[in-house]
């Protein structure tokens, strides 16, 4: 018998095997279109009107109020929902890609849904449109920042369990050394500013430890997170109590001043929500595009997603995969520090205990329904701090539902997403292993 000798001529290539698609969206989008229309399609009271007020009082450019009738557009609405369910499930069937646009029209039509049927016969109130959409933007703030700081650690290798502690120090860092400089200056406004200053260096130093155990000792990185936590927790209640309960001077009620943009603020809708805003909301716009472009488009980028990816195959091209993760974990703790000024000067509150309330681990959720991008973080923040502003404008008008489901709001779409929208998502994978030269 005569060997034959393969080549890569008459080498055959293997057929590739086609993934099957995942069905998850459809039946998911078609519950929840079913379940919206029994209980908001069904459930709106009939012969009763929902009135959306768009403009404010004070906005320069006024937009009539809508009224609606109320249970024929519910019915409407969780219609088009049921239908944009039947578009994923034929896309699926037929392999074709559909894109963001068809989750993104079926939220729409839900919402829209939720809100007749929560102004159902309400004369006296009303739905607040540019309002509720300021608050969802305000409320996104921290989430938007905490998953950078994620998007930047995990794209590197490290996964950073420690957003929640590092929101929680640079609040009380923010805090402190705003009510400090207030007291030295006699000026709110210079002290709300330092403490916006101070407050990415509460949440580096956790970083710093961070990278530390992650990179130096070889530590679980989920561990050292969750640990960091505890001692963020631990830290600032210690100092709440020994330095600001004993000198009030340090823990004021401090905000930063609104900065509205010329011509661009009395835009209807648009302006007041977007261009209206303090410093540390225009900071989160340029560093979502910034980390965007360094990330995708920078050699800065390609090391720190290589490292992430393949550290071995990095080292051999000269990237130090070590120095690229402490870095990265520093600038990401710093940027977690910096989204917490927002519960402190930005929001014009005192510093009080735990007030970040598990904010951390809605923004990893983001960042993982954001598939580890930017750009993709913000718009999954956003859906979530609309969810929290959502429930805030059920608790003016007045539902029916129970206020401690509304508390629950936040998170519940935190779960729903990452269950149901997400599907199967990549994870860098590099990530929480160690990089043993």
């Amino acid at each position: 018998m005569t060997a034959t000798l393969e080549t890569p001529q008459t080498r055959q290539p293997e057929p590739e095997i086609e993934a099957a698609p995942s069905w998850r969206m459809p039946i998911g989008l078609g519950v929840v279109g079913l379940i919206a229309f029994i209980i908001f399609g069904l459930g709106t009271p009939g012969g009763t009107s929902t009135t959306f007020v768009v403009s404010r009082t004070q906005d320069a450019i006024q937009i009539p109020s809508w009224t609606l009738p109320a249970q024929p557009f519910a019915i409407l609405f969780t219609i088009c929902a049921l239908l944009l369910a039947g578009v994923s499930a034929w896309g699926v069937a037929t392999r074709r890609k559909l894109g963001t646009w068809l989750p993104i029209l079926y939220g729409l039509a839900v919402i829209a849904a939720v809100l007749v049927w929560a102004g159902a016969g309400k004369s006296s109130t009303s739905i607040q449109v540019t309002g509720l959409l300021i608050g969802a933007l305000v409320l996104a703030t921290p989430l938007v920042f905490g998953a950078l700081a994620g998007v930047v650690c995990e794209r590197s290798g490290i996964v950073n369990i420690a957003i929640e502690g590092q929101l929680l120090a640079g609040a009380f860092m923010a805090a402190l050394v705003a009510g400090a400089a207030t007291s030295m200056t006699g000026s709110a406004t210079v002290g709300a500013y330092a403490g916006l200053i101070a407050a990415p260096v509460a949440g580096a130093f956790l970083g710093v430890l961070l990278s530390l155990f992650a990179v130096r000792y070889w530590v679980d990185q989920i561990v050292v997170g969750v640990v960091l936590n505890v001692l963020a927790v631990g830290l600032t209640n210690f100092f709440y109590g020994t330095v600001m309960k004993t000198n009030p001077d340090l823990n004021r009620a401090i905000g930063l001043p609104d900065l509205p943009i010329p011509l661009l603020s009395d835009i209807p809708v648009v302006g007041p929500v977007l261009f209206d805003q303090n410093l540390l909301v225009y900071l989160m716009y340029g560093l979502v595009v910034v980390l965007n472009v360094m990330l995708f488009k920078s050699r800065w980028g390609l090391r720190v997603r290589a490292v992430g990816e393949h550290p071995k195959a990095a080292d051999t091209v000269g990237i130090k995969v070590n120095r690229t993760r402490v870095r990265n974990t520093i600038l990401g703790g710093a940027i977690a520090g910096l989204g917490g000024a927002f519960f402190t000067v930005a929001s014009g509150l005192a510093f009080n205990k735990e007030m970040t309330g598990g904010k951390g681990y809605i923004a990893l959720a983001a960042m993982i329904l954001g598939r580890w991008s930017p750009k993709g973080a913000l718009a999954a923040a956003v859906l979530f701090g609309f969810a929290d502003s959502l429930r805030e404008q059920f608790g003016i008008i007045g539902t029916s539902i129970p206020s401690q489901f509304l508390a629950m709001l936040p998170y519940l779409a935190t779960i729903f997403a990452v269950a149901g929208l997400v599907g199967h998502v990549r994870p860098p994978a590099a990530e929480n292993i160690p990089y043993k030269k």
